[in-house]
């Protein structure tokens, strides 16, 4: 029976592909135990329970990015840290750690090496965190999401995907979710997305250009965000809701879609084949633009900077495009040729080959 130590969290990025992962895993292995590494503040304290996975905590220990009293305590803590997690380690008899990112995934590779097990690495973003760029020195065996992301040994996986992306069928749930939703059969859909906390800039901008898009002879699906204010519109084809539990419904009824360039949202729509206006988030280090550039290069979607991002860009281009159905057919084909749906397969394909490259070299 192998033993798993799977290490991320703080977010959904971190969290939903170590549990498509983790639920791979045991897949194929029903006999097999896995453990999450986390901590009390993350998501993960909520969603690895919720899934049937036992959570070990440790403390949430950021990176010090300033000079401060908090830097000239870091090295200490952090050594407290790692050793705790090796202290896990052996009393869970663990056999590989498969690092997600994140707060915890720096001293549980450290933690690893020094107990001499495996590692495994998966990078879901196109430019990798300090976390993963440790573990990538740490390992041959770094899977990573984006063929633009430079880490050593990287081989290009794709991204570890919720089962219910994985197995959606868009042409077949497409009659459904355009029911589910209330909207138009005979209607196109665009569907704007910000991820859970909404998008500033992209809802003020779309609720100013409503018009003009459904002027072209389209419907609007709009998830605003729990924190957005935009709660209601009297214009007809023009649905707004908060929040979307069920996105792969979403997905299945739009034909085009306008988001934030986060990497889950890049992968679930290049795996689907929905092309997309992607809006890279201005601020952190420019992650979300190189998230983008697969798709961008392949022809099966566009850039447009934030600042650009206005109701005179939507009445004028978005407008162009969406009259366009030929073009937006083309870049649906081109997109779907570069998504990978079997991110958690080849994930765990990677998990096992640093599995067996241990045992090899111990013999």
């Amino acid at each position: 029976m192998t033993r798993y130590l799977l290490a991320g969290g703080g977010t959904a990025g971190h969290v939903n592909p170590l549990l498509a992962v983790a639920d791979r895993i045991m897949d194929r292995e029903p006999d097999a135990k896995v453990f999450v590494l986390g901590t009390a503040e993350g998501l993960e304290s909520r969603l690895v329970p919720a899934r049937g996975y036992e959570l070990l905590v440790v403390a949430r220990l950021p990176f010090p990015r300033r000079p401060n009293a908090a830097a000239l305590r870091f090295p200490g803590r952090f050594r407290l840290l790692v050793m705790a997690i090796q202290g896990l380690i052996r009393e869970h008899a663990i056999d590989i750690v498969v690092g997600f990112g994140g707060y915890v995934s720096a001293p549980a590779y450290l933690a690893a090496r020094r107990e001499k097990v495996a590692i495994a690495v998966h990078e879901a973003n196109a430019r990798p965190g300090i976390a993963n760029r440790l573990g990538a020195r740490l390992t041959r065996f770094v899977g990573v999401a984006f063929r633009a992301a430079r880490l050593p040994h990287a081989r290009f996986i794709g991204m570890p995907l919720r089962r219910e992306i994985e197995s959606l069928d868009r042409a077949s749930e497409r009659r459904a979710a355009v029911e589910f939703f209330g909207l138009d059969p005979h209607r196109l859909t665009l569907l704007v997305t910000g991820g859970s906390q909404g998008a500033r800039r992209i809802n003020e901008t779309i609720y100013a250009g409503a018009a003009s898009i459904l002027g072209a002879g389209w419907q609007i699906l709009h998830v605003t965000g729990e924190r957005s204010d935009l709660t209601s519109t009297e214009l007809p084809d023009y649905h707004l809701m908060a929040y979307c539990d069920r996105m792969d419904l979403a997905i299945a009824a739009a034909d085009l879609a306008v988001a934030r360039a986060g990497s889950a949202t890049v992968s679930e729509f290049s795996a689907l084949g929905l092309p997309a206006v992607y809006v890279p988030l201005s601020i952190g280090n420019g992650e979300q633009r190189l998230n983008a550039k697969d798709a961008v290069d392949a022809g099966g979607a566009l850039l447009v900077d934030n600042a650009a991002f206005t109701p005179d860009w939507v009445g004028s281009d978005l407008v162009s495009l969406l009259q366009n159905r030929a073009l937006i057919a083309e870049m649906a084909a081109r997109t779907h040729a570069i998504g990978v749906l079997d991110g958690a397969d080849r994930m765990v394909d990677l998990v096992t080959d640093a599995l067996r490259s241990t045992v090899n070299s111990s013999q």
